[in-house]
């Protein structure tokens, strides 16, 4: 009798675990899911919020290119930021936009038919110097983008050199979609990617810089189009050059035709350069609870103004 009921007592303490772990892992399992659940709806809930952030910013395109058809600069409508502002009770939006075509875009190291465009190539090699990087990255990001498995010169690279690296893999030979591609290089490296990153884009093949918001280096490289090195400087003070643009675009194609002695190099140039953009990209900042999102859309706003997103992701370049 005295041995049963330590059987007894054994099998009910082992029962009463049991179910106490049961319960715990089913209570664990509803938490979960509730949580789950939760974070799904404020992602679609962020998502909506970042579409409406969109609308906005395409009031405020519209709106810009209706007053100036003829230049995109800083001071126009489009260029105030929107909120933080509370949408409703426990939702912040926070959202502003940037003109991508004050940036050099990198598919433009390519031609449409998918050569190397050694103008382009120039002009980057330009910015890499000024930026006191290696010039020999231009070239290697050209051989990245076009066509061919065949190096266009010394410093360029194809697959034999990416099959090299652990782990192997090969060259896109294709127009990229995010500038951060450039990391795929090798030895390029983080450092020299967050240097070079405010300077850079990826959009749409032949997309022209825009001269009203290009940044002081940038205006040098591409002032230097027939000097490789970024040897001259053509701008040298950036409050100078910030305090010509509050008032409107600067420099304006005229000022900027006024740099070239050589009609070569003002011919070279005029092709890479516009003064009114059609690429903005949309950052917004979407706040629920304690919880927070950001959405990044590249805009486009096409010749009837309509302005529509071409691109969204959840992180940065």
């Amino acid at each position: 009798m005295r041995r049963q009921r330590g059987i007894a007592l054994i099998t009910a303490i082992l029962l009463v675990a049991l179910a106490t772990i049961l319960a715990a892992t089913i209570g664990y399992e509803n938490a979960m899911s509730a949580r789950r659940g939760t974070a799904t709806f404020a992602f679609d809930q962020s998502l909506e919020v970042g579409k409406a952030a969109e609308a906005i910013a395409a009031f405020g395109l519209r709106l810009s290119r209706q007053q100036n058809h003829t230049a995109t600069y800083k001071g126009q409508a489009w260029s105030t930021p929107y909120g933080p502002v509370d949408l409703v009770p426990g939702v912040t939006l926070e959202a502003w936009l940037d003109d991508s075509q004050g940036r050099f875009n990198l598919n433009n190291l390519v031609n449409a038919d998918g050569t190397t465009n050694p103008d382009a190539v120039v002009v980057f090699e330009n910015l890499l110097t000024i930026l006191g990087l290696e010039p020999t990255w231009a070239p290697l990001m050209a051989d990245w983008i076009d066509s061919d498995t065949v190096p266009n010169n010394p410093n360029g690279a194809e697959d034999s050199v990416y099959l090299s690296q652990t782990p192997p893999y090969r060259a896109a030979n294709m127009f990229i979609t995010n500038a951060s591609e450039i990391l795929a290089l090798p030895g390029f490296g983080r450092d020299r990617y967050l240097k070079l990153e405010p300077f850079i884009t990826a959009l749409p093949q032949g997309t022209t810089i825009d001269l009203c918001d290009a940044s002081i280096e940038l205006l040098n490289a591409l002032g230097n189009i027939g000097n490789t090195g970024g040897a001259t400087t053509n701008f040298s003070d950036p409050q100078s050059l910030a305090n010509s643009r509050a008032e409107g675009c600067f420099p304006t194609q005229q000022e900027f035709d006024a740099l070239f002695g050589d009609a070569t190099a003002r011919q070279k140039a005029d092709g890479m350069v516009t003064s009114l953009s059609n690429y903005f990209t949309l950052t917004s900042i979407v706040s629920i609870g304690s919880t927070q999102f950001a959405l990044y859309s590249l805009l486009h706003q096409e010749g009837d103004l309509r302005v529509r997103s071409i691109q969204r992701s959840f992180t940065a370049d």
